[in-house]
């Protein structure tokens, strides 16, 4: 493409499109403002730790590729890629840029001084005194590695694409022949390259920022120089696995065969390096504050009983469970290519599906393996915070109102619907959510000496199911506003009305709802609302 038709396409977006990074990143920064505020003001070890939590969650859930991921491939039967140049610097831009600006909004968000008098240090810090070392040189390798990749990737030649179809064989019956094309390695690599130029450049003004922040009044000099090796921490691991997904994407390109060869099979080792890398990069923990370890040894002896009780293990382990349950999609995606990927609402529905099942599975095994014929089965009083049950009608509420109005714009257009799938894969996930709510409520009961702990992990349990359903709803009307809006814009083009000023944003308000649904999920389950009931201390009563 031209780059005149590349500048028209970025000087065809409506203004109100121009506006969503800025209300992104002031609803970032005001979230983690709201993180890190203590009830009587100012911030603690245990709230910078909260925060420099959410900050690594966001910056991670922000540096997805996934949208990036066939670039520079030609489908068969079209002269076309898949992608136009626009398409694919927004598709890099936005997880690149992204990560990189949650990152900086995180070190800006941090509140100011507020003593009378400002504590001040003489020392000069550079970035090197909080660097973990042994991650800084992984994370270089890394990109080392992307850099190597995708330069190999830049000498490939192009080929046309071959439309699928099959010939007699007298051996064989039949031989399938076709397959995917590509552009040339270096039309692709330019691209790549300048990505991985700016996650590099970025990456060392954000450690610049991480390093010059100023003090939190709350904690000492050891615990502020702690806090800025855990935010370089989670930046690096992030940038390492934004780095393995660009050299994954050189390699789906370099490892297509071409189609006149009569190879269909191909393996994109890269691709499998990449994955290696996130998993590394997960298991790499940043260190703790000693500060919010402290408030922990020091809780009531109760709570700490309660917290070191097996069963209440096994719901810890459950919660990473239930996040790790969320990416079967992307399993099954990657073990049978395109069974799951061709819908988006089957594969919201596909996670949150696993998710529930998942749930139910712990509720049996706490079942099993802890509770107690004789012992009291007890219910929480309230087992859902009002927020959360408010966050969770209003998800249906958005569902609801977004199916609606998907249905309409495409029954006055003469549209195909492509609503249907979305309401019945949100009827089947609600329908499924009973089979973990049935499961805690009429498992038995688990004898403890702690009182109401019984009760307190059936909570947890219908508080996760709640939250989930939550996500799913918010994140299916984000996709079916995403994949609705292409084909409503082009039939308003034709056929003008009154309410196209709403699907011209139609795309940047479902990326905002998906990107919504999954913070929900994501939500720790005392997190949600810090003013609900503690859950450690329910009234019960008996369960039928």
């Amino acid at each position: 493409m031209p780059d005149s038709d590349l500048v028209s396409q970025f000087s065809n977006v409506p203004p109100m499109m121009a506006l969503w990074p800025f209300l992104l990143a002031a609803g970032v920064y005001v979230l983690l403002r709201w993180v890190i505020r203590e009830p009587r003001g100012g911030a603690s070890a245990a709230t910078a730790s909260q925060h420099s939590f959410w900050v690594g969650t966001m910056g991670w859930l922000a540096s997805s590729l996934q949208p990036a991921g066939n670039a520079g491939i030609l489908p068969a039967g079209s002269a076309a890629p898949a992608m136009t140049p626009g398409s694919i610097v927004t598709a890099l831009a936005w997880p690149v840029l992204g990560c990189l600006a949650v990152h900086a909004i995180g070190q800006l968000s941090y509140p100011g001084p507020r003593l009378p008098r400002r504590l001040a240090t003489l020392e000069v810090r550079r970035v090197r005194d909080f660097l973990p070392r042994p991650l800084a040189w992984t994370v270089l390798a890394v990109i080392a590695g992307a850099a190597l990749q995708i330069f190999w990737t830049s000498t490939l030649p192009g080929f046309a694409p071959v439309p699928y179809g099959s010939s007699p064989d007298s051996v064989h019956g039949h031989t399938a022949h076709g397959g995917d094309g590509r552009v040339p390695g270096i039309a692709l690599a330019s691209y790549l390259g300048s990505a991985l130029l700016v996650l590099v450049a970025g990456t060392w003004l954000v450690l610049q920022l991480i390093t010059r922040r100023r003090q939190l009044e709350p904690l000492n000099a050891r615990e502020n120089d702690l806090l800025r090796t855990i935010a370089m921490n989670r930046l690096l691991r992030t940038v390492a696995t934004i780095a393995a997904g660009l050299a994954a994407i050189a390699g789906n390109h370099a490892a297509r065969p071409e189609p006149s060869a009569g190879s269909g099979a191909w393996t994109n080792a890269a691709g499998a390096a990449g994955l290696a890398v996130l998993l590394v990069m997960w298991w790499w923990a940043p260190p703790k504050l000693p500060g919010a370890r402290d408030v922990a040894r020091n809780r009531g002896r109760p709570e700490r009983a309660a917290a070191t009780h097996p069963a209440t293990r096994l719901s810890v382990s459950l919660g990473a469970a239930l996040g790790l349950a969320g990416l079967v999609p992307a399993v099954v995606a990657l073990i049978i290519p395109g069974v799951v990927t061709g819908q988006p609402a089957l594969v919201v529905a596909v996670s949150a599906a696993s998710v529930l099942v998942a749930a139910a599975a712990g509720e049996l095994l706490m079942h099993r393996n802890y509770g107690a014929r004789g012992a009291p089965r007890t219910w929480p009083r309230q087992p859902v915070s009002p927020l959360l049950l408010s966050t969770g009608i209003a998800a249906l509420a958005v569902l609801v109102v977004v199916i609606v109005l998907t249905g309409v714009a495409e029954a006055a257009l003469g549209v195909p619907p492509s609503w249907p799938g979305t309401v019945w894969a949100g009827a089947a996930v609600a329908v499924l959510s009973a089979l973990p709510l049935t499961a805690a409520r009429v498992r038995h009961g688990i004898p403890a000496a702690v009182p109401g702990l019984d009760a307190a992990l059936r909570a947890i349990t219908v508080h996760r199911v709640v939250r989930g359903l939550a996500a799913c709803f918010t994140v299916q009307a984000g996709v079916l506003l995403l994949s609705a809006a292409p084909a409503v814009r082009r039939a308003l083009n034709l056929n003008p009305a009154a309410w196209a000023g709403f699907w011209d944003m139609a795309s940047a308000v479902g990326a905002l709802l998906a990107a919504a649904g999954v913070v929900i999920a994501a939500i720790p389950v005392r997190g949600f609302a810090r003013t609900a009931p503690p859950v450690s201390r329910p009234v019960g009563q008996p369960a039928r």
